[in-house]
């Protein structure tokens, strides 16, 4: 038997029993206290459940008059918007028909056929007059890129895209007739210090620089066209060989077009438009395509595709054909007496294979691809800038010799023809590296642009049509001086390049009103800091940081103008339909996201609106701002602000601040819901305020709203 244990005293039992019944006393304490806890939660859910559902059936109560009254400021705005775009698109023809512009009407696919086909078939090689001729062509396609954007038919697209591709070609083909000339009477300009031919050319939109190797020495190192700043450097065997080197540089880039016409199935446009304040309207009475048409437009770009492919087919690819003399004919003709028709009927008619001749073959690579190539340039993801550097070698054209008073020259069948030159052509000595067979390229800075990081070259391969990043070495960029140089393993055409999305995702946002009709639209994005002053329907961009681009920065221009000068200037921070795929974003939905720009613009004038860190926190249906009646420039106060929760069919005052510990979407209790943000933003603003609202211009909230839905703030912040 196992030993019992002490016994306890009366004492110690009394004890026992007190700390037993203490400790059932708390517990049931602790129970009433739980129940009454939950009973007041209770109650009290119960009380904000009868408040919410007070609330609800007010905001329902009244919401058909707040989305009425919406509605009919919306309907009054948009009507006035459209009736004035089509009075300026009515006046903008009547000007044009007054002025008697030589510009073709590109809306006019017959004057633009016409056009085209007239200055194809002129013979002039006068420089100033293709030079003129080429300025009013590239006039007319920036008006097609515009139009091709805005598209709505495939019948549409496959015009202006045609249209836009002859014009291309025959500008090339026209810069490359004049090349042709000049170079044919290389050996009557001779510099004296070198014994070779160099020439610039140059007006507003592009610059021409020739260069014909006359001497033919292998000592040949540099050369450097002083007056533009652009210079090269060949190899030995290109120095000892008979060539001509064109640097031709434009400030428009055809070939960025070419590429995404190639690899993309509709035209894209390097930025997104304004939203509907840059739509043209369309004409009254104009009805939509039915199916029948849309399947006939798609037989008909079938058929186009098609005749490209065998037209492509059918293009001449060796060199060596276009370079067999007539040894049955030669030229007998007086001195000074050129005839440009030889050489204008003689060069290829495709864009692209005239790029594709001046260009190097690509490397053999292997017949299956183990996915995309890093080294290709995606165009969703960068923006070329500046424009286009063609660097071309050609064959020097024959001279002409003097015989008795007579000009002799050979004739080939074709006009100017490339040089092929590649490293893997070159065999190096012992005494020889790799890089003595580079080819070195300097060309200063475009001085419309701003580089919010270094910028990146991209090579040009014409038969894939697509720019690239490999092949180029020692890159230099001094930004004091404005230049750049690098090697290649020929010369291609190129041009520079910057990441799209290089100032995304934005820091913060602010809208502030400045006065009537009047407010500064403030963003900080991930590089650069910058405002948007807009004064009726005009817009001028300010920053703090020195940028030296005079006809960008303080200079008034329409919001559309704005978007483009800044695209082109290297400054981005408007948003297309890729920019989710490379910028981290709050994945807001669209018809939030447009509710609050649309209703924000009609209250620009007098309240300031802000980013809010709880933005991100609220899910994809939602977006929250900070809000409050403010003007002028001096900062809103902090305790001035509030937070507002926008859905798509609620706005609620938000209990929260910006700086609580937790995102909770409890609405303020002194506050309603409303079925629109205008009347939510009416309970905390006054009768002044409310009036000077009602009485904003059109063209201000247009203006507005199209910064708001071009730059999506709530989606990039």
């Amino acid at each position: 038997m196992g030993k019992k244990g002490p016994k306890l005293t009366k004492k110690e039992k009394a004890r026992l029993k007190q700390e037993e019944e203490e400790r059932r006393l708390r517990e049931e304490e602790e129970a009433r206290i739980q129940a009454e806890r939950e009973e007041l939660e209770r109650l009290e859910r119960q009380r904000r459940q009868e408040i919410l559902d007070r609330l609800e059936a007010k905001d329902l109560e009244r919401r058909d008059g707040e989305l009425e009254e919406l509605g009919s400021i919306l309907e009054k705005t948009h009507s006035a918007v459209v009736k004035h775009k089509q009075d300026l698109a009515e006046l903008s023809k009547w000007e044009r028909y007054m002025q008697c512009s030589v510009t073709p009407d590109s809306t006019v696919q017959q004057d633009v056929n016409t056009f085209i086909s007239l200055w194809r078939d002129d013979t002039n090689c006068d420089l100033n007059t293709v030079l003129k001729k080429c300025n009013v062509a590239q006039q007319l396609m920036e008006e097609l890129e515009e139009l091709l954007r805005k598209a709505g038919s495939l019948k549409e697209v496959m015009t202006y895209r045609e249209a836009l591709l002859h014009l291309q070609d025959v500008v090339h083909k026209k810069i490359l007739n004049v090349s042709a000339e000049i170079l044919k009477g290389a050996s009557s300009n001779i510099d004296t210090e070198t014994g070779n031919m160099q020439a610039v050319i140059k007006d507003d939109n592009m610059t021409l620089c020739l260069w014909a190797n006359l001497m033919r020495n292998h000592r040949f190192k540099y050369l450097n066209f002083g007056e533009v700043g652009m210079g090269f450097e060949l190899t030995k065997q290109l120095a000892g060989s008979d060539i001509a080197v064109r640097i031709l540089y434009t400030r428009y880039d055809h070939l960025s077009i070419l590429s995404r016409m190639t690899h993309m199935t509709m035209p894209l446009p390097p930025v997104s438009s304004l939203s509907k304040a840059e739509e043209v309207p369309p004409e009254q009475g104009e009805a939509t395509e039915n199916q029948e048409e849309a399947k006939e437009n798609q037989e008909e770009a079938g058929a186009q595709q098609q005749h490209e492919t065998v037209e492509d087919e059918k293009t001449p690819t060796n060199e060596t054909e276009g370079m067999k003399a007539q040894d049955s004919e030669s030229q007998l003709s007086k001195s000074s007496a050129p005839h440009p028709e030889d050489g204008d009927s003689q060069i290829q008619t495709q864009i692209e294979t005239i790029t594709a001749a001046s260009t190097p073959p690509p490397p053999q690579e292997a017949a299956e691809d183990a996915g995309p190539d890093p080294h290709v340039v995606d165009l969703m993801q960068y923006t070329t800038l500046g424009g286009v550097f063609y660097c071309e070698v050609f064959h020097l054209p024959p001279q002409a010799h003097q015989v008795k008073g007579w000009e002799i020259r050979k004739l080939l069948e074709a006009g100017l023809q490339a040089f092929q030159y590649t490293i893997e052509t070159c065999d190096p000595t012992e005494e020889e590296d790799a890089n003595s067979f580079l080819v070195s390229v300097s060309v200063p800075l475009p001085d419309n642009l701003f580089f919010l990081e270094p910028p990146q070259v991209g090579r040009w391969l014409a038969a894939e049509k697509h720019w690239r990043t490999d092949g180029i070495s020692d890159f230099c960029l001094n930004q004091e001086e404005g230049t750049l140089s690098f090697r290649m393993e020929s010369l291609y055409p190129f041009v520079l390049m910057l990441h799209t999305y290089a100032n995304f995702p934005f820091r913060s946002w602010e809208l502030r009103p400045l006065g009537q009709d009047s407010a500064r639209f403030s963003i900080q994005g991930a590089l650069m800091d910058l405002s948007i002053t807009v004064k009726g329907n005009l817009c001028m961009l300010q920053s703090e940081r020195d940028v030296g681009l005079a006809d960008l920065f303080d200079r008034w221009m329409s919001a559309a103008q704005l978007q483009r000068a800044m695209v082109q200037a290297g400054i981005n921070v408007f948003v297309n339909e890729h920019t989710d795929k490379f910028v981290p974003s709050c994945c807001k939905e669209r018809l939030a996201e447009n509710t609050a720009y649309e209703q924000m613009s009609l209250f620009a004038s007098v309240c300031t609106f802000s980013w809010s860190k709880w933005n991100s926190q609220c899910g994809g249906q939602h977006v929250i701002m900070k809000a409050c009646e403010h003007q002028g420039p001096d900062p809103v106060p902090d305790d001035q602000w509030s937070l507002y929760l926008l859905g798509a069919h609620r706005f609620q005052k938000l209990e929260i601040t910006e700086t609580s510990e937790a995102f909770c979407a409890d609405h303020q209790p002194d506050s309603e819901f409303h079925s629109t943000f205008i009347h939510m933003l009416q309970d905390n603003m006054s009768p002044e305020a409310i009036g000077h609202a009602r009485e904003c211009h059109f063209l201000f909230v247009d203006t507005v709203q199209s910064l708001l839905c071009a730059t999506r703030p709530f989606m990039f912040c």
